[in-house]
C-alpha cells in the first residue's frame, strides 16, 4: 500500500458517541474535513450540535477564538451513511466493542472507500488481528487506540496487526503528532500497552483488601502519597465496577487465564450487588448526598524517642533521607552501610524497609522486636506510609515504631502484615509488567513509560520507576512475595531477571525518601 501522507485527508468516523465525537473534533481542529455516521439516525446531527455548543463554550474561556471554534465545526458534517463518505483516506471507528460489529463494518467499508484508505480501528482490546481477518486488504487496518476525553487526553496507542503494513502504522503515528497527541507503537496483544501494565495497580489493592489488610480509605492514601492522583479504589469508583472488571476478565481470558490477570472476589461481589461506584452512588464509598468520605487521622509531628544504641543499615536514598533527618534532628548514629538491609536499628529492635517478606516473617528469625515500613516515594512532610509490626513485637515496640516514623517525617498508618505492604509491591508489580511487555515486543521502555503517564496519569513510567530502584531488588521483592502466596502471580519477568543479570550486581537501592 503506497500512503505517502495522510495530512489534509478527508476523515470519515463511525461512531458519533463520546470517543466518537472527540475523535471528529480534534481532526477537524487540525484541519480536516471530517464526516461523522452513526447507524442510530440522527445521532451524528446531535453529536455535531453538541460539538457545536462545546467549541463556542471553549471560545467564551478564551481556549479559542470564535473564529477558530466556528471554522471547526465547519469542517464537521453528519452524513446519512457510508456511502456518502466515498472518498474518506482515512476512517476511524469508534463502535460498540464487540468483534462481529467491527469486522462486518471493516468489510462495509472495502467495498465503499478507495484502494489508498486506511482503516483505523479504536478498539481498546479487541484483537486488531482478529478484526482484519477477512478483509481484502488486512494491510491498511491499524489500531488507533485514544483516550476518553479524546480533546485532553495526550496519549494514542498505535497498534499492529500481523498483517498491518508498517508503511500504515508509520502513518498513522505521524499523523496523530500532527493532531497534537504522543503517539506510542503497540504490537496487538490483550490489554495493549495501558490496560495491560495497568492491572496491578488495582489488582494489588484488591489483593489486600480481600486480605483484610487495610481499608479503601487507607490503601488509597498510601498510593495517592506515592504520586498517583487517584487512589486505586476512587479509581475504581470512577471507572465503574462493572467496566473495570470487565476488561480484567477479558485480559484474564485473552491470555489464557494467567494468573497474573485474576480477577477479584471482591470487585465481583461489588458488581454482583449492583455496587458499581459513581454512577451507581456507591461502591468503596458512599456518594449520597451529604455522605462523608473516611479520612485518616492528620499527622503529627513527634520528637525523636530517646535511644541508647541508634544505628542506620543500607545504602541509598532512603538510608540517606534518614541519616539526613537523624542529622538535622542533632541525633547521632551508627553507619552500617553494608547491611543487607535498610532501615533503623534501634536498641536491637529493627525499623526496616520492606522487602516483600512480612515483618513477622523477619522476626522469626531471631529478632522479635521488628517492623517494617512502606516504599516512600514522597519528599512531602507528613506523606502517609503504611507500616507494620511483627506479630512477636511487644506492645511497647508497636507503640514506640510508628512514633519514630512520625519524627522523621511520615503519617505512618498501622497495616496489617502483609508482604510488601502497599506501595512497594504496587511499584513492583507495574515494574515487572511493563519488563514482560517489552520483553514480548509488545511496546518498547519509552513507549511504556509516555503510555503510563499520559494515558492513566501515573506520576513516573515503570521503567523511570525501575530506574531509581534497581532490578535485583525488584526481583528480590517479588521473589518474596511469590514464595509467601505459592502461585503464578508473582513470577518475575525474565526480561527483569535479564536485566539485573547485565547490571552485573549493582547496589540495590531504593527511591524516594522523606525527611
Amino acid at each position: 500500500m503506497n500512503i505517502e501522507t495522510l495530512e489534509g485527508a478527508p476523515l470519515l468516523v463511525v461512531g458519533a458517541g463520546i470517543m466518537g465525537a472527540g475523535i471528529a473534533q480534534v481532526a477537524a481542529q487540525a484541519g480536516h474535513a471530517v464526516m461523522l455516521f452513526d447507524l442510530r439516525e440522527g445521532a451524528a446531527a446531535e453529536a455535531r450540535a453538541k460539538l457545536g455548543k462545546g467549541l463556542e463554550a471553549l471560545a467564551a474561556k478564551g481556549k479559542l477564538t470564535a473564529q477558530e471554534a466556528a471554522q471547526t465545526l465547519a469542517r464537521i458534517e453528519a452524513v446519512p451513511s457510508l456511502e456518502a463518505a466515498a472518498s474518506a483516506r482515512l476512517v476511524v471507528e469508534a463502535v460498540v466493542e464487540k468483534l462481529d460489529a467491527k469486522r462486518a463494518l471493516f468489510r462495509q467499508l472495502e467495498g465503499i472507500v478507495g484502494a489508498d484508505c486506511v482503516l483505523a480501528t479504536n478498539t481498546s482490546s479487541i484483537s486488531v488481528t482478529a478484526i482484519a481477518n477477512g478483509l481484502q486488504c488486512p494491510g491498511r487496518l491499524v489500531g488507533m487506540h485514544f483516550f476518553n476525553p479524546v480533546p485532553l487526553m495526550k496519549l494514542v496507542e498505535v497498534v499492529s496487526g500481523l498483517q498491518t503494513e508498517p508503511a500504515v502504522a508509520q502513518a498513522i503515528h505521524a499523523l496523530s503528532r500532527r493532531w497534537g497527541k504522543v503517539p506510542v507503537f503497540a504490537r496487538s496483544t490483550p490489554g495493549f500497552i495501558v490496560n495491560r501494565i495497568a492491572r496491578p495497580y488495582y489488582a494489588e489493592t484488591l489483593a489486600l483488601l480481600q486480605e483484610q489488610a487495610g481499608t479503601p480509605a487507607l490503601l488509597d492514601a498510601c498510593l495517592r502519597a506515592a504520586g498517583f492522583r487517584m487512589g486505586p479504589c476512587e479509581l475504581m469508583d470512577l471507572i465503574g465496577h462493572d467496566t473495570n472488571f470487565s476488561v480484567t476478565q477479558s485480559v484474564f481470558e485473552a491470555n489464557f487465564f494467567d494468573k497474573r490477570f485474576v480477577p477479584s472476589l471482591v470487585q465481583r461481589e461489588l458488581v454482583d450487588g449492583g455496587l458499581l461506584g459513581r454512577k451507581s452512588g456507591r461502591g468503596f464509598y458512599d456518594y449520597a448526598e451529604g455522605a462523608a468520605k473516611p479520612a485518616l487521622p492528620e499527622h503529627v509531628p513527634a520528637e525523636l524517642p530517646a535511644a541508647t544504641l541508634l544505628s542506620l543499615h543500607g545504602q541509598g536514598p532512603v538510608a540517606r533521607c534518614l541519616g539526613d533527618a537523624l542529622a538535622a534532628a542533632g541525633r547521632g548514629f551508627e553507619p552500617v552501610p553494608d547491611s543487607d538491609w535498610i532501615g533503623l536499628e534501634i536498641d536491637g529492635a529493627q525499623l526496616r524497609l520492606t522487602d516483600g517478606r512480612p515483618a513477622s516473617q523477619v522476626g522469626a528469625g531471631g529478632v522479635a522486636e521488628v517492623a517494617v515500613f512502606d516504599l516512600p516515594l514522597s519528599a512531602q512532610p507528613g506523606s502517609v506510609l503504611a507500616w507494620a509490626p511483627a506479630l512477636q513485637a511487644s506492645p511497647a515496640w508497636c507503640e514506640l515504631a510508628p512514633r519514630w516514623l512520625r519524627a522523621l517525617g511520615f503519617n505512618a498508618q498501622r497495616l496489617a502484615d502483609a508482604p510488601g505492604l502497599v506501595v512497594a509491591r504496587t511499584i513492583a508489580m507495574l515494574i515487572n509488567e511493563a519488563a514482560d511487555a517489552v520483553h514480548q515486543g509488545v511496546c518498547d521502555e519509552g513507549g511504556a513509560d509516555a503510555a503510563m503517564k499520559l494515558g492513566v496519569n501515573y506520576p513516573q513510567g515503570p521503567f523511570e520507576w525501575l530506574r531509581g530502584w534497581d532490578a535485583a531488588a525488584v526481583i528480590a521483592l517479588l521473589d518474596a512475595l511469590d514464595a509467601h502466596y505459592r502461585g503464578e502471580r508473582y513470577r518475575v519477568s525474565p526480561g527483569l531477571r535479564l536485566r539485573a543479570w547485565g547490571q552485573g550486581g549493582h547496589e540495590a537501592v531504593c527511591v524516594g525518601g522523606n525527611a
